[in-house]
C-alpha cells in the first residue's frame, strides 16, 4: 500500500477570499522596500555618503549577501520542522521583522569610527541584517502551498506578490524622490528615508501575519482530517541530490540568475552612471528609477495575458530583447541626452517585468515534474535553493565591480563635500557594467529559455498524469 499522501483534490476548501490574497502580497512590502533601497542606494551612500573605499564597501554586500544565502536552507528546515501554537511559519515572521527594521536603520547612520570602524560596523550589520531578511522572507514565501492547494489559485497568490513588490519598490523611490528634495543634508535623507521604510515594513508584516492567521489554521485542519502530512525530512546532501537531478530547475534557476544578476548590477551601478557620467543630480536618478519600475509594474499584467496565448519562453524573450537593446544603448549615451535616458529606462521596464514574472511561473512547473517523478511535493526546498544560489552569484557580481571600481582608481566622495570628478578608467567601468557586461548576462538568460523543455504541452500531460496517479511515464521532453 503507497504511503504517499493522499490527494488534496480528494476535498474541498473555499475559495481564498481577496483580504487574505491582499494580505499575503502585504508580506513582501517590507522585504522589497528595503531591498530595493539597497540595491540602488547602499553602494553610493558608503563611498560619496559615508566615505568608503569601493572596495571596502562591496565587500560589506557581498558578507552580507553571503550570509543571506546561506542561512536560506537552515532557515527553511528550521521553519518546516517548527512546532508551535502559532504554527510553523508565523513565529518567524512576527519575531524576525523586529531586528530586521532595527538593523535596517542603524545601517543608514555614519558613526565617527574611522574607515576600518565603520567597515567593521557595517559589516557586523550585514551579517545581522540579511540573517533577519532569510528569518522573515523565507517562512512568507513558503506560505504559498500552506494557503491553497489549488495550481490556479497558487498562481494568483503570487500575482499578488509581484504587485506588491513592484509596487513597494515604486513606493521606496518614490519616497526617496521626496525626502531627497526635502533633506537637504545628504546623510539625513538616506536615515530619514530608513526609519519610514521600516515602520512600513513592521506594519504590512503584522498584517500579513494578521490576514492569513486563519487560512492557515483551516489548511491545518482539513490536513489533520485528511491525514495529510508534510513532506519527510530530508538531509542537506538529499536536498542537493534532488536539485541537480532535475535539469528543468537548473535551467530556471539560469534564466533567473542571468536576468537578476544583470538587474542588479544595473541598479547598484546606475546612480555612479547618473551622476559621476551623466553629471546629473540624485533627485534625476531617482526619477529614471521610477519609470523602470513603474513600467515594469504596468506590463506586468500584459505579460502574464501574453504568455497565456503564446507560451512562457515567447513571452520571456521578447521583453529580454527589449531589454537588450535598452541596456547596450545606455553604453552609448553620452552626457546631455537626458531625454534618451529615459526613453531607454522606459524600453528597460518593458523587459524588467518579464524576468519578474516568467522565471517564478516556471517554477511551479517544476515542482510538479519532480512531483511526478517522486510523489512527494518539494516546494520549500526548490524555493530555498533557487534564492540561496541567485544570492551567491549577486554577491560574486557585486564584489567584482566593487574591486574594479576600486582599481579602475573611483574616488570616494570626502563626507560633506560635492561629488568628486571620477579618472576617465572608473568612468568606463561604470559603462562597461552598465552596457556590455549588463548585455551579456540577458544574452544567456535568452539562450537558456530556449533550451527550457516545460511547454504548455508538456505541463499540461504532467498534469494529466498527476491527476491520473500516473507517475511512472516522464514526457520524454523533461528528461535530462
Amino acid at each position: 500500500m503507497s504511503d504517499a499522501p493522499q490527494s488534496p483534490t480528494s476535498f474541498q476548501l473555499p475559495a481564498l477570499t481577496p483580504s487574505t490574497q491582499m494580505a499575503y502580497g502585504a508580506g513582501t512590502v517590507g522585504v522589497s522596500m528595503t531591498g530595493n533601497i539597497l540595491v540602488f542606494f547602499v553602494l553610493f551612500f558608503f563611498t560619496d555618503v559615508a566615505g568608503l573605499p569601493a572596495d571596502k564597501s562591496a565587500l560589506i554586500l557581498v558578507v552580507g549577501k553571503v550570509m543571506d544565502a546561506i542561512s536560506d536552507p537552515i532557515v527553511g528546515w528550521l521553519s518546516d520542522h517548527t512546532d508551535s501554537r502559532w504554527g510553523r511559519r508565523f513565529p518567524w515572521m512576527i519575531f524576525g521583522v523586529v531586528p530586521f527594521a532595527l538593523c535596517f536603520v542603524a545601517m543608514w547612520m555614519i558613526p565617527n569610527l574611522g574607515t576600518d570602524g565603520l567597515f567593521f560596523y557595517y559589516a557586523t550589520l550585514a551579517l545581522i541584517f540579511n540573517t533577519a531578511y532569510t528569518v522573515i522572507f523565507l517562512p512568507y514565501v513558503a506560505l504559498t502551498p500552506e494557503l491553497t492547494f489549488d495550481y490556479n489559485e497558487r498562481t494568483q497568490l503570487n500575482g499578488f506578490r509581484f504587485t506588491f513588490a513592484i509596487g513597494s519598490s515604486i513606493l521606496a523611490l518614490a519616497l526617496a524622490q521626496g525626502i531627497f528634495r526635502l533633506v537637504p543634508d545628504i546623510a539625513q535623507r538616506y536615515l530619514v528615508l530608513a526609519v519610514i521604510t521600516a515602520a512600513i515594513a513592521l506594519g504590512t508584516m503584522y498584517w500579513s501575519v494578521r490576514g492569513t492567521w486563519q487560512r492557515v489554521q483551516l489548511m491545518e485542519q482539513y490536513r489533520r482530517q485528511h491525514k495529510q502530512r508534510y513532506q519527510p525530512r530530508l538531509s542537506l546532501l538529499q536536498q542537493v541530490q534532488i536539485i541537480f537531478s532535475n535539469r528543468p530547475f537548473l535551467l530556471v534557476m539560469g534564466i533567473y540568475l542571468c536576468s537578476w544578476l544583470g538587474a542588479q548590477l544595473t541598479a547598484v551601478v546606475m546612480q555612479y552612471f547618473v551622476v559621476s557620467w551623466m553629471g546629473l543630480s540624485d533627485f534625476v536618478f531617482t526619477q529614471f528609477a521610477l519609470v523602470v519600475q513603474g513600467t515594469a509594474l504596468g506590463m506586468l499584467f500584459i505579460w502574464s495575458r501574453l504568455s497565456r496565448r503564446w507560451g512562457k519562453r515567447t513571452v520571456y524573450a521578447l521583453g529580454i530583447g527589449l531589454w537588450v537593446v535598452a541596456q547596450a544603448g545606455l553604453f552609448f549615451l553620452q552626457p546631455g541626452q537626458v531625454g534618451l535616458l529615459f526613453c531607454l529606462g522606459f524600453m528597460a521596464g518593458l523587459g524588467v517585468s518579464t524576468a519578474y514574472l516568467i522565471p517564478w511561473s516556471m517554477l511551479p512547473d517544476v515542482i510538479e515534474l519532480d512531483e511526478l517523478r517522486t510523489g512527494q511535493r518539494r516546494e520549500g526546498i526548490f524555493y530555498a535553493f533557487m534564492v540561496m544560489l541567485q544570492k551567491l552569484g549577486i554577491a560574486f557580481g557585486i564584489y567584482i565591480v566593487g574591486q574594479a571600481l576600486s582599481l579602475a582608481g573611483y574616488i570616494e566622495r570626502v563626507p560633506g563635500s560635492p561629488p568628486a570628478v571620477q579618472p576617465d578608467s572608473a568612468l568606463w567601468v561604470i559603462r562597461l557594467v552598465i552596457g556590455p557586461f549588463g548585455t551579456v548576462l540577458l544574452l544567456g538568460g535568452l539562450i537558456l529559455a530556449y533550451f527550457y523543455p516545460i511547454t504548455a504541452t508538456v505541463h499540461a500531460e504532467i498534469r494529466r498524469q498527476l491527476e491520473a496517479g500516473d507517475r511512472q511515464q516522464i514526457p520524454t521532453e523533461t528528461k535530462p
